[in-house]
């Protein structure tokens, strides 16, 4: 492994969305390649994490799995209370949190990103090109739990509210690309069309 300090990062799937623009369908499930999602997702993170969490809305869900399930807290459906979940349940100090809605994440990608990480960075996060920063593919330090507690008492629910209160590294995805040549790491499922999309970079690229 090329990143230290891995026995005290835990690996989090964020696997509690609504799918509103999938029908509701459980997005953890849905197949791509004849493969579910977050089979996919723990194909990643079992050779790279000693602690797996899966954040959910209801830990029925995940019943056929070893992993431990961690369900939200907060009655608001959002990934922010996925991540408070996840944080709040982990024995860790840092966590990766990926969403169940990323079927082509890449190990190189991940441990390249784990690699930036300090004991004293509170939010390591990539930052793309245009600017954008990928909220759903970081790691997330435990002393973030009390700006995100009274964030979401608060009913505000945006990833990025709480960062100018912790310590935020963000990583240039020029240092992660070896990783992830393709990128293919932040492509999500939200919609039929990425359904689509998705099947057809699988069978292509042989994902």
């Amino acid at each position: 492994m090329i990143y230290r300090a891995s026995m005290n990062i835990a690996g989090i799937i964020l696997a509690g969305g609504l799918g509103t623009r999938m029908g509701h369908a459980k997005k953890a499930f849905i197949e791509i390649g004849g493969q579910p999602i977050i089979e996919r997702l723990l194909n990643v993170y079992r050779p790279l994490f000693p602690e797996i969490v899966i954040a959910a809305r209801e830990a029925g869900d995940f019943s056929g799995f070893k992993e431990r399930v961690a369900v939200d807290r907060f009655d608001a459906r959002s990934s922010l209370t996925g991540i408070h979940a996840g944080l709040a349940a982990m024995s860790t100090t840092h966590g990766f949190f990926a969403a169940c809605d990323a079927p082509f994440l890449q190990s190189g990608l991940v441990e390249r990103l784990i690699a930036e990480v300090s004991d004293d960075d509170d939010v390591v996060i990539p930052l793309k090109e245009d600017g954008y920063r990928e909220p759903l593919c970081a790691v997330y330090s435990k002393r973030c739990l009390p700006s995100i507690e009274a964030q979401l008492d608060r009913g505000d629910y945006k990833i990025i509210r709480f960062f100018d209160q912790v310590r935020v590294r963000e990583v240039p995805v020029s240092k992660l690309v070896d990783g992830d040549p393709e990128m293919v790491s932040f492509f999500n499922v939200n919609t039929p069309e990425d359904l689509a999309g998705a099947e057809e970079m699988a069978q292509k690229r042989g994902l």
